[in-house]
């Protein structure tokens, strides 16, 4: 990546994965139903003051594309899931972690509002497999994870500009599938002619930007039913 697109993206090759303060919310998060996420972490982990075994990190789920709605939340990690852990850097725990808000999200179990108090999320062994020692967010089909491709590299365009990385090891973890899986979707992507890929970088050409509205009434569809659910619980 040459500097001019350094500049535009803010970062000068693939995010370190041992991240920094505030390293996600430069990257957009697309969700598989559709929704544009800015993911901001609040690092480190604390204990929980309550005398609960389980430590708390807080953070706030920004909606992209929207004016101002976000979610803010407060992830309890359970012992449990602790103890597989090497540590509660971000090195180590922080894809897992957008990955469980990301299909929090799905499940249509967060609220984007304007202003809002924590919403807590369990961290706990409903992501963690331990018959198979790994993460689980569910697998997604190929067909699911061209799209995925497709709404990062538009989202990311219309909401930061610049090239957006597509090997990204935590959008192959959210889908259940590899880095060099998700790289093929791009690269057949790319010889469509929807985006241009240089390495693990992409930039979206005008035949994907053209095709805002379907993106948008993507994600508005996704929102209505997330509000739909929770009109229903409140009665």
């Amino acid at each position: 990546m040459n500097q001019d697109q350094e500049r535009r993206t803010g970062v000068s090759g693939p995010p370190e994965p041992s991240g920094h303060n505030g390293q996600t919310s430069r990257r957009v998060y697309v969700t598989l139903t559709g929704l544009p996420l800015l993911i901001e972490l609040k690092w480190p982990f604390h204990k929980s003051g309550s005398g609960a075994d389980f430590w708390v990190l807080h953070g706030d789920i920004k909606l992209g594309n929207s004016d101002g709605l976000h979610a803010p939340v407060s992830v309890n990690l359970s012992a449990t899931v602790r103890e597989v852990l090497p540590s509660l850097e971000p090195q180590d725990v922080e894809g897992p972690i957008v990955n469980a808000l990301r299909k929090e999200v799905d499940k249509r179990q967060l609220e984007f509002v304007k202003s809002g108090k924590l919403v807590p999320v369990q961290f706990s062994s409903r992501y963690y497999d331990f018959k198979r020692n790994k993460w689980d967010f569910g697998k997604a089909t190929d067909e699911q994870i061209t799209l995925l491709v497709m709404r990062k590299v538009f989202w990311h365009a219309k909401l930061a500009g610049g090239n957006v990385w597509v090997g990204d090891a935590t959008d192959a973890l959210y889908a259940e599938t590899t880095v060099p899986h998700v790289l093929e979707a791009a690269r057949q992507l790319s010889e469509s002619g929807l985006m241009t890929l240089e390495g693990e970088w992409a930039s979206a050409n005008a035949s994907l930007m053209a095709q805002s509205e379907k993106f948008e009434a993507d994600m508005k569809t996704a929102l209505a039913e997330m509000a739909k659910k929770h009109a229903f619980e409140r009665g």
